[in-house]
């Protein structure tokens, strides 16, 4: 037995809760993954997992040895680490998760001066708008707006982005224009974005002379994915929220009117968030690094 193959493989049961999900994210066959922790316990004379045909377990065992293994496992990789800073130049792979409007508008067009910079590092780009367990989908970062209520994570402010109101002229042509937000109730058709972590509709914020304040009305149209948010809006069928970035190109081009601009909410934080507990490798701080260098003006433009 590998010893060390077999730590890994244990840690990576325990971190997605599967062995399939373990064996994905190591490019090994589950059948082989499952060997090397049949042995590891065999080895140590307990039992680490209990396996039901619907489940992963870890024992008291399994939970004392995963955190005391993960120490090592952390510390091989501080070496690691530092041998690829000595060489001087970041390398390997680096998953990364982002939300659809965000990686079109902001992070994909500024990709290419980063490649040409670290042409080393290789870039996997998960891009959707649910909710991602960093450890258990081996992800390295999330790039994501809004308030942050994870404490095991750790997080670096990339800048703050608009939040604008806006619809088709044909649609404002149709309905009229809103003059103030208390409208929207009144007969407006509204698309609202639904979080993709439990299908509740976002309500439409707003911000006056005597502060912050949302609006909650039946939707006519709800959709839980940022990019097609937008083009139901592009297509005339309703008043829609969103970041100016995702909005300017139609804007520019007169697809999607903004209105209410008086009352434009406060701007919302975006972050590059990653797991407390995992080394920061020269290839992840670099890309950290370089999002705060290159992030905030994409994400706060002008629409």
């Amino acid at each position: 037995m590998n010893q060390l193959n077999a730590i890994h493989a244990f840690a990576r049961v325990v971190e997605t809760g599967s062995f399939t999900r373990a064996a994905d994210s190591l490019d090994m066959p589950t059948t082989s993954l499952s060997k090397l922790v049949r042995e590891l316990e065999a080895h140590l004379g307990v039992r680490l997992l209990q396996r039901t045909t619907r489940r992963v377990a870890v024992t008291a065992e399994g939970q004392t040895y995963y955190e005391k293994a993960g120490r090592l496992l952390r510390d091989l990789q501080d070496v690691d680490a530092s041998f690829s800073a000595a060489r001087g130049t970041p390398r390997g792979l680096l998953r990364v998760d982002i939300g659809g409007s965000t990686a079109r508008d902001v992070l994909i067009p500024l990709l290419p001066a980063f490649m040409a910079r670290y042409p080393e590092i290789r870039i996997e780009l998960g891009v959707s708008d649910r909710t991602v367990n960093l450890i258990g989908e081996n992800v390295d970062c999330v790039i994501r707006g809004g308030a942050l209520d994870d404490s095991s994570l750790v997080a670096r402010h990339l800048g703050d982005a608009r939040l604008i109101t806006c619809a088709s002229p044909a649609y404002l042509k149709a309905h009229g224009v809103p003059a103030y937000p208390q409208e929207l109730r009144n007969g407006h058709r509204l698309i609202s974005y639904l979080l993709p972590s439990n299908g509740r509709a976002v309500p439409f914020r707003f911000r006056g002379p005597d502060g912050a304040f949302e609006i909650k009305a039946e939707h006519s149209l709800g959709i839980n994915e940022s990019n097609g948010h937008l083009a139901a809006a592009v297509a005339g069928l309703g008043l829609v929220q969103t970041f100016g970035y995702a909005a300017g190109a139609a804007l520019r081009s007169k697809a999607l009117v903004e209105v209410l601009r008086p009352w434009r909410p406060a701007s919302y934080p975006f972050h590059v968030v990653y797991p407390d507990n995992r080394h920061v490798s020269p290839r992840l701080r670099v890309f950290i690094d370089w999002l705060v260098e290159v992030m905030p003006p994409l994400l706060g433009a002008a629409p």
